[in-house]
């Protein structure tokens, strides 16, 4: 996980809305935000005058063998061991700073170092790409 982009100590918790610089506190967001590299950023971020900007998709705009069908996506909310996963603010915490993460992929990476996580990832590829009897078998003779 990223340090703070002030006090350089602490792990970051947020990022700054003008530049998606890490931070750890209010205090330190203070002391980023008024100092030139924040403007700097957020001038180098600033968006062209007369762009329409994108809405964000949920789906990719055109399909590939790992696209997961709409309908499978949709049983995802009625997964009750999803449910009860998602009880756990340990699990929360860390699905969120996937969601804020700079480089999402060293996140996941970081992730999938937590149990919870994998067991997290395991619930949802079992509703979206159930085991076949073979590959359970498998899994018990690995085990």
């Amino acid at each position: 996980m990223e340090n703070c982009v002030s006090c350089a100590e602490k792990p970051r918790k947020y990022k700054c809305s003008k530049c998606s610089a890490p931070y750890c506190s209010v205090t330190c967001y203070k002391v980023h935000r008024d100092s030139p590299e924040c403007v700097t950023r957020d001038v180098a971020k600033e968006k062209p005058v007369n762009v329409i900007p994108e809405e964000p998709t949920l789906h990719e705009p055109f399909t590939t063998d790992d696209t997961v069908p709409a309908e499978k996506m949709q049983q995802l909310e009625t997964c009750q061991e999803l449910r009860n996963l998602l009880h756990n603010p340990h699990l929360r915490s860390l699905l969120h700073q996937i969601d804020v993460a700079i480089n999402a992929q060293t996140a996941m990476r970081v992730a999938m170092q937590e149990p919870l996580f994998v067991e997290f990832a395991n619930a949802c590829l079992q509703v979206v790409e159930p085991m076949t009897d073979e590959e359970r078998s498998e899994m018990k003779l690995c085990s």
